[in-house]
Formats: structure tokens, sequence, C-alpha cells
């Protein structure tokens, strides 16, 4: 089995990665989990005039691997090696089709909390991923 685990470095991740290993216990054969961070894109226009594209990447890069750390080295604990991606874009639209594109069989992943009025007014990854992807999607709160 593959599972997709979105992370965003936040508790809700935490959580989330909590789940995949008790997933993951109930398996006959260990998953393959492909463990995901997608930062959203830093807007353009003047920041791009005065940041280089090579200190942006680094930028998006630290960032990622911030956010990934505590599930790694949860994962890792657990002795699982998680094929690790750090992606920029639109997160929902990006975990779906990271999802669809490797085959990934399940995503997990945290969601914040909002009550539906917020969630509706302030979107969310956790729905837009819902709303894009066709895959069995586990929200964990």
């Amino acid at each position: 089995m593959r599972i997709l685990l979105a992370v965003d470095g936040s508790d809700h991740g935490v959580r989330a990665t909590a789940e995949v290993l008790r997933l993951a216990a109930m398996l006959t054969t260990q998953p393959e989990i492909h463990l995901l961070f997608v930062h959203a894109p830093v807007p353009g226009g003047l920041l791009q005039h005065h940041v280089s594209r090579e200190a942006l990447n680094d930028y998006y890069r630290e960032e990622g691997q911030d956010a990934v750390r505590s599930a790694l080295e949860t994962l890792r604990n657990a002795k699982i090696e998680p094929v690790l991606h750090l992606h920029v874009g639109p997160p929902a639209e990006t975990i779906a089709r990271y999802a669809e594109q490797h085959d990934c069989e399940m995503i997990v992943l945290g969601r914040r909390g909002h009550g539906a009025l917020a969630s509706f007014a302030l979107g969310s990854v956790a729905s837009g991923v819902l709303h894009h992807s066709n895959r069995p999607v586990l929200l964990v709160k």
C-alpha cells in the first residue's frame, strides 16, 4: 500500500503521522509512505525583483525541511523510511496531483478543525484536497 502523508509542520501533522503509524501497524506488509510538504508560492512582483531565485529556493527548502522534521523523525524511529518530497504550489491541488502521479492509494493529512463557515470563507487545504482528489482521504483532527 502506498500512503501519502501531507504535513505542514503543525501539531495536526504530528497527529496525522501518528495515525499513519497506527494504520501501518494493522497492515500485513509495511506500506510505502510518501511524506510531502507543499509550500504556497511566495507572491511575485517586487519580491522577485529583490530576491534571487537561488535565495527563494533556499527559503522554500529550509521551510520544507523544518515542516517535515517531526514527521520524518517519528517515521524513522518506527523503522519506516519515507519517500520525501518538498513542493511549491497551491497546496490542495499539489497534494491531489502528487497522489495521482505517484499512485498513492490513500492521502492522510491533519485538519485544523475550522467550523463549516470558517472553512467556506477561508477555504482549507483539507477541503481542497477532498475537492481535487479522487483518492480516499483521511482527515485527522
